[in-house]
This record gives C-alpha cells, structure tokens and sequence, in this order.
C-alpha cells in the first residue's frame, strides 16, 4: 500500500509541474487513419509536446466514442506508451462533422500537406503559429494523405521541408516535427501573454522548459 501511495504521490506531482506547459487550445487532429497503431503514435506526440486534446477522424468507426472506452484500448494504449490515459479523445464519423465542430467552437485549421495551387502554403519553419487563439493541426493518413476536402476548409497547408532523396515522412515523424514546432511557439506566446494579440502581458513569464525532477 505505501509502494502505490508513493506511486500516486509521484503522478500527482508531474501533474502539477507540467500544467504551465500545456498548450491551451491546442488540438492536433488525425483524418481517416488507415491504422490504430498511427493513432497511438499520435497520441503519444500530442501528449509529450503539451497539445491540449486530439481528435480522430473515423468514417469506418474502428474506435468507440467514448473516451474513457478508448483509453482502455490496449493496441492504442500500447503504441501510446499510456499517453491515451492522459490525452482527451474526441471522434467524429466525418471530416466535414470534425470542422463543423472546431469551426462553432472558434477554431481556426492547418493541414499538414505539400503546397496546394491556389491555397496559402508555406514551410513550417516559415509560420506565426500564435496569430490564432485556437488552433487545430491536421495529419492525413499515411496511404492517403489530407483530403482535398479537409484542405478546401483549412486556412492553410503547412509542409516540412525536405532535402533528401526520400521526400516523405511516416505520420509518427511528421506529426512529432510539426507538434513541436507549434507548440513551443505557442508554449512561448502563453509565457508573456494572458490574451491574444498580445494583450495582459505578464508580470512574470512562465517558464517554458521543465526542468526534470531529480532521481535523488
């Protein structure tokens, strides 16, 4: 019983060391994954770089609706590393339902994708990811990338340069790149201001690294 209390005791202290960091409104979403184990991936991304909720387009229905069922899950549990225990879910059944939802709740979308004629593209490097006050990052499938419809109804597509022979990454890589780079921007923008435009500055900023707790 002490072991479990101590065990419980470390867990509620983490809790509370990395809530400065976590990016408010911040949602990564997941279109169409062809596999659970991608998901997971994900999952573990989104959590380790303080992306606040995920959302999992599923037009086949492969995952249950209920979040708490989910986390239960051990094929995406496993891939997570557990991160789904600590991660919010939300599915939908359709791209169009995923934004009709952000879209009523104030969000603005990006989609990870290679420049699309006719829509705003730029490099990652290259993106204010601040100018939002809420914010979801899209990942396409790794067989089938982002839909066209996702990228008709998303402000822009955001790719990550690349300078090999091979000109595509794993949704695992893809997805870890793209959340870091957002969410530290984010996590720095969160540190100085209260509100957006930058607008109730603070008195103190928060920090932005955790500093990791000794093994003493």
């Amino acid at each position: 019983m002490e072991i479990v209390s101590q065990s419980k005791g470390r867990v509620r202290v983490r809790a509370d060391a990395i809530k400065p960091f976590r990016c408010k409104n911040l949602i990564a979403v997941i279109e169409d994954p062809s596999d659970v184990k991608n998901i997971g991936t994900v999952i573990r991304n989104a959590n380790a770089f303080g992306v606040e909720k995920v959302y999992v387009v599923d037009p086949r229905r492969g995952l249950p609706d209920d979040w708490q069922e989910l986390r239960g899950d051990r094929a995406v549990s496993k891939t997570s590393v557990s991160a789904v225990k600590w991660t919010f879910v939300k599915r939908f059944d359709s791209t169009d339902e995923c934004f009709d939802y952000l879209e009523k709740k104030g969000f603005t979308s990006i989609v990870t994708s290679p420049h699309v004629k006719g829509k705003t593209s730029i490099f990652l490097d290259e993106g204010d990811y601040t100018s939002h006050t809420k914010l979801a990052v899209w990942f396409g499938s790794e067989t089938r990338g982002i839909s066209e419809r996702a990228v008709e109804r998303s402000e822009m597509c955001v790719s990550v340069p690349m300078y090999g022979m091979i000109e595509s990454l794993n949704l695992g890589t893809s997805s870890g790149i793209v959340l870091y780079e957002v969410a530290k921007q984010r996590r720095a923008y969160q540190s100085l201001y209260r509100l957006r435009n930058r607008r109730g500055e603070r008195e103190a900023p928060l920090p932005t690294v955790l500093i990791p707790a000794s093994n003493e």
